[in-house]
């Protein structure tokens, strides 16, 4: 009679590398959030000790607050009296870049109520150098040709106005379309700008609308009617 071999017995499986990093990485998040929680735990029980030091902060938070916003507000009403007795000279305006000269009708413009004017000029601007839209509705198209050297400069000819007038309204959307410079302006250029309803700034004008406080569309004529009726109206 054979005797029969006891059965083999089964080592235990090792687990794998992959499983020990998935059970390390749950040990150390566990290790972790247990540290978070006594952490809240300890700065709550802190703070319920301690609620005065909470009330202070919210306190100081609110006055800063309050500060902040009062000076944003006293900021805007600093800003709004400098846009209204905003003034420029000619000599000022001569003596600019042409980049400054842009900037300086932009913020006219805003002067005027035109709170969202921007100065769009450089390269690709397509004839557009400020965009604005008056507190009547319309949609100003400017386009600036600064002369440094004034009177002296070269004029403005037909051929500015030939841009302006290729790309202010079908490109731009314009309502009105001006051209402002510090120069001069040509006389078959003045009789192309009414030919084709566009208008010319020049040095006069801009001397009259840079050194005063009348809105531009009251110095040019044959202004478009306001699109909307507003207090201005």
């Amino acid at each position: 009679m054979t005797r029969r071999r006891p059965p083999a017995r089964r080592r235990p499986r090792r687990p794998s590398k992959r499983q020990q990093q998935k059970d390390a990485q749950l040990i150390v998040f566990a290790v972790l959030a247990a540290a978070v929680i006594g952490l809240v735990v300890m700065v709550v029980n802190w703070l319920i000790a301690h609620w005065w030091v909470l009330l202070v902060t919210l306190v100081l938070a609110v006055l800063a607050g309050i500060g902040r916003l009062s000076n944003l507000r006293q900021q805007a009403r600093w800003n709004a009296v400098r846009a209204q007795g905003l003034r420029y000279g000619l000599p000022q305006l001569d003596a600019l870049h042409h980049a400054k000269f842009e900037e300086a009708v932009r913020d006219l413009m805003r002067r005027d109520g035109c709170q969202d004017a921007q100065r769009v000029g450089g390269g690709g601007d397509l004839g557009a150098d400020v965009k604005a839209t008056d507190p009547l509705g319309r949609r100003w198209v400017i386009q600036c040709k600064h002369r440094r050297n004034g009177v002296r400069g070269s004029a403005v000819g037909t051929p500015d106005l030939q841009v302006l007038n290729g790309t202010a309204r079908p490109v731009h959307g314009a309502d009105i379309a001006v051209i402002v410079t510090n120069g001069r302006v040509t006389r078959p250029a003045v009789d192309f700008a009414k030919q084709q309803r566009l208008h010319v700034v020049d040095r006069q004008t801009l001397a009259v609308w840079a050194s005063g406080s009348r809105p531009l569309w009251e110095l040019l004529r044959a202004v478009p009617p306001p699109r909307r009726p507003t207090s201005l109206s």
